[in-house]
């Protein structure tokens, strides 16, 4: 049986988001602007569901994230970390080490959400403008690419409220930037500035305002939408498997994904495209299949 993901993510009324697709594009609009686009319990609920349904189902080719108001994102609302696990069986006030042991999975659970941007099947691009503080960083530190506005700015404004920053600022910013950058940022709290977040390999591109910003991105993910997917997949997942092993063991692994992957029929288009001066016709991924 090949059940698909139920939801469809560009007919449901979301909380959070806005999203539409176009010409191969997924853009997942951020809607919050009065609260600064803060990640609260629908947040991290919606989000999921929107980027693993697009990638699940093959609905484009590569998506950009953006938002609205003054601010990309101020971060992670802590009424996500409120709640009623602080009993157990009987109403009975729970000990610290069982308290421990759940908090711990919910931590996961939050993670897990930008982990699916990471693990997407097409490529996610961030166009951030304005403040991306706290787990906004986490969030566009899982995007494939960044660019930013010139007003735009990273803080991990963990260290500034008495945390570790937990949901993937620390694994992933140590694979994008010098480790040495990461560590003034994670002690000092200090804003990082799009200019210098450039410099130093955070963001590919600095553009005048949100909107060219938003636009380049969007231009971008066409061009992206324009190439085999097939192809845009398989660089994704070389390029993350190169990134989390030796260079041996991921020589190996493109060597296996080209035996099963490897397209003769999407190269041949490809040069025939060209010579036509035209897009490649390619076909899409296949949706995944979903139970039994």
């Amino acid at each position: 049986m090949n059940a698909h993901t139920a939801v469809d993510a560009t007919t449901t009324a979301w909380t959070c988001f806005d999203v539409s697709i176009e010409a191969g594009v997924a853009h997942i609009r951020m809607k919050r602007p009065e609260a600064m686009n803060t990640m609260n319990r629908a947040f991290w609920n919606e989000l999921p569901v929107i980027v693993r349904d697009i990638s699940d189902n093959a609905r484009a080719r590569c998506i950009v994230i953006s938002s609205t108001g003054k601010h990309f994102s101020a971060g992670m609302d802590l009424s996500v970390f409120q709640g009623d696990g602080g009993t157990v069986s009987g109403g009975r006030p729970a000990d610290r080490e069982n308290a421990g042991e759940s908090f711990r999975y919910h931590v996961h659970q939050l993670q897990d959400v930008f982990s699916c941007l990471d693990e997407a099947r097409m490529p996610v691009i961030a166009a951030i403008h304005g403040g991306c503080i706290g787990g906004a960083v986490d969030m566009t530190s899982a995007c494939d690419i960044r660019y930013v506005s010139r007003d735009a700015f990273f803080c991990i404004m963990e260290i500034n409220i008495g945390m570790t920053a937990d949901v993937g600022t620390f694994p992933r910013l140590c694979k994008l930037i010098p480790e040495g950058q990461v560590r003034e940022l994670a002690y000092t709290g200090r804003r990082l500035s799009a200019e210098k977040a450039l410099a130093i390999g955070l963001v590919n591109e600095v553009l005048d305002s949100h909107e060219a910003c938003v636009a380049h991105a969007l231009e971008t993910a066409r061009e992206i939408a324009s190439k085999s997917p097939l192809a845009v997949a398989g660089s994704k997942v070389m390029i993350n498997y190169a990134r989390d092993h030796t260079i041996k063991d991921a020589l190996d692994y493109i060597a296996v994904w080209q035996t099963g992957m490897f397209s003769p029929a999407h190269m041949g288009e490809a040069f025939k495209a060209k010579a036509e001066k035209r897009d490649g016709d390619f076909p899409d991924l296949l949706p995944l299949r979903k139970g039994m």
